[in-house]
This record gives structure tokens, C-alpha cells and sequence, in this order.
């Protein structure tokens, strides 16, 4: 289990690669974001983004699971008061295989809540060629670790 004092500046947390198949996309947007380029590989290439090409949620739905398997689920997380931004860069497209990583830029106790640790993450996502496709920073609040538990 990682708590707030695992989270050291410099630690990085990379990604399993996730291959992007063109049901999920499809599936994905009929139910959040229903626009033609994400349902229909014809408009997708009559776009500016070259073929059937997952929402930028989607994306970020992706990079969220990624986060989870990498570290998140076996954290004392307690979520996250938000994201300071996140781009996305270059459209994710069927066939497209992603991977990534988390890296901590800062990590301080909470003044209004001593219990827990907050740290700010940069993450990213790219492509089988190694472009970056998403980038954001967010915050997550993490459970300190009580003083008589084992590291």
C-alpha cells in the first residue's frame, strides 16, 4: 500500500501499454461523446484527425485505468481536488497502442487536514512512436501514514 510518504518528488510510475481497438472507441462515443469522427472510420478520415479516433475523454478515461493499475489502486488515495489542465495533443486512433507514466513534481501535508498528504502528479501518454498524445497535471490526496505502521 502506498501512502503520502511514498510519493517523493522525482518518483516516476509508468504505464502498462494499452492497445486502443476500434469497438472500444466506438463504443465509448456512442454513449459520452457521439460526434462522426468517433463512431465512423469513413468520417474519421474526412476529418482533420485521419481516421476513427477515440474522444479526448476517452483518452483521459484510459489514462485514468492506466493510472489505477500503475499505482492508484494499491494507494491510500482519497481522490482529487482537481486537474490543473490537460491537453490532448495528437488524436488517439484505432490501432494505436499507448503507454506513459505519472511523475511527482511536489508532495505537503494538508494544512485543514492533517491526515493526509497531497501531491501533484504530471502525466503522460503517448503513441506506439513515442509522440505525446495527452499531457495534464493534477492533484491527489493521498492518507499519511500513521507513525506505527511499517514502511
Amino acid at each position: 500500500m502506498l501512502y503520502f510518504e511514498d510519493f517523493t518528488p522525482g518518483r516516476r510510475f509508468d504505464y502498462q501499454p494499452v492497445a486502443v481497438q476500434a469497438p472500444d472507441i466506438i463504443a465509448f462515443a456512442s454513449e459520452f461523446d457521439p460526434q462522426p469522427m468517433h463512431l465512423d472510420e469513413e468520417a474519421g478520415k474526412r476529418s482533420i484527425l485521419g481516421g476513427l479516433s477515440a474522444s479526448g475523454w476517452h483518452t483521459s478515461a484510459i489514462g485514468m485505468r492506466m493510472m489505477i493499475d500503475a499505482f492508484l489502486g494499491h494507494s491510500s488515495s482519497q481522490g482529487s481536488p482537481g486537474i490543473d489542465f490537460m491537453d490532448w495533443r495528437k488524436p488517439v486512433l484505432a490501432g494505436d497502442v499507448l503507454a506513459g507514466f505519472s511523475l511527482v513534481l511536489e508532495a505537503r501535508p494538508s494544512k485543514s487536514k492533517p491526515s493526509v498528504g497531497i501531491v501533484k502528479l504530471r502525466n503522460e501518454i503517448s503513441n506506439q512512436s513515442g509522440e505525446a498524445i495527452a499531457v495534464s497535471e493534477c492533484s491527489v490526496l493521498f492518507r499519511r501514514r500513521d507513525r506505527g505502521q511499517r514502511l
